[in-house]
């Protein structure tokens, strides 16, 4: 599925983070190890759920997060930015991590999302994608997953009509429909869960252009593999708790 690329120069980008991580000796015996962790914009939820049983699970141990676009990440993580795991919303900008040699294990698969039309609850706003024409309507930039699978959604129904904006991830486009400033967003559907009451929320029925995957990896600059590892594990038996967060398990 993840093709490899060897650079010399990815090479040296994962050897620069290991070196700014050594310990100076500052550091106190009862300081929490921490395990840092890139992800999607619209794993905020569920992940930071996760966060809480991993840090149960491992004594002593504290999760942190960056939540941004998966292009955002993905080229992070590629650069060599000191974090364990990277969890992206497609598989494209995880290829941009597998090509650096970034990457120490096969990217795993652990959950397909899907779009819908987010409106405001009280508002009579478009239902469906023919109706998003003459409205203010925003969804996110191509470069990430969710403007990607929007882009591919709306050239496969034919729809010409235009975005009032591009917003950088989903969080930034249901913020537009939940703060007033747009009729309608193309958001996933488990960001219409996490929304519940805020926003009323309309299938997009009719075509597979409307579902991404997630994938999740650890990073040659972990500072302790094993975490990372066992982050990728939880991830993926965490079917339960991705359900409920709105995902469709793979």
């Amino acid at each position: 599925m993840f093709t490899r690329r060897i650079t010399a120069a990815a090479a040296l980008l994962l050897a620069l983070p290991l070196t700014a991580c050594t310990d100076d000796g500052d550091g106190g015996a009862d300081d929490p190890q921490v395990l840092t962790v890139l992800a999607a914009a619209s794993l905020t939820e569920v992940f930071e759920d996760l966060g809480d049983k991993f840090e149960e699970e491992h004594p002593g141990t504290e999760v942190r997060f960056s939540f941004d676009s998966s292009a955002t990440l993905a080229e992070q993580a590629a650069e060599g930015a000191p974090a364990d795991v990277l969890a992206t919303a497609d598989q494209t900008t995880m290829q941009t991590a597998v090509d650096a040699e970034v990457t120490t294990e096969e990217p795993t698969e652990f959950a397909q999302n899907v779009l819908v039309i987010a409106t405001p609850p009280d508002a009579e706003g478009p239902a469906s994608l023919d109706e998003l024409d003459g409205t203010t309507w925003v969804m996110c930039v191509d470069t990430a997953p969710c403007g990607k699978v929007a882009t591919a959604l709306l050239e496969d129904a034919g729809i010409t009509a235009e975005p009032a904006s591009f917003e950088p991830d989903v969080k930034a486009v249901l913020a537009k429909v939940t703060g007033g400033e747009a009729d309608a967003g193309l958001v996933y559907a488990t960001d219409a869960v996490a929304a519940e009451g805020e926003i009323a929320s309309h299938d997009i029925a009719g075509s597979d252009a409307a579902i991404t995957s997630y994938f999740v990896a650890p990073l040659g600059q972990a500072k302790d593999s094993g975490l990372a590892a066992d982050w990728v594990q939880l991830v993926s038996e965490s079917d339960a708790e991705l359900k409920d967060a709105g995902f469709i398990v793979p």
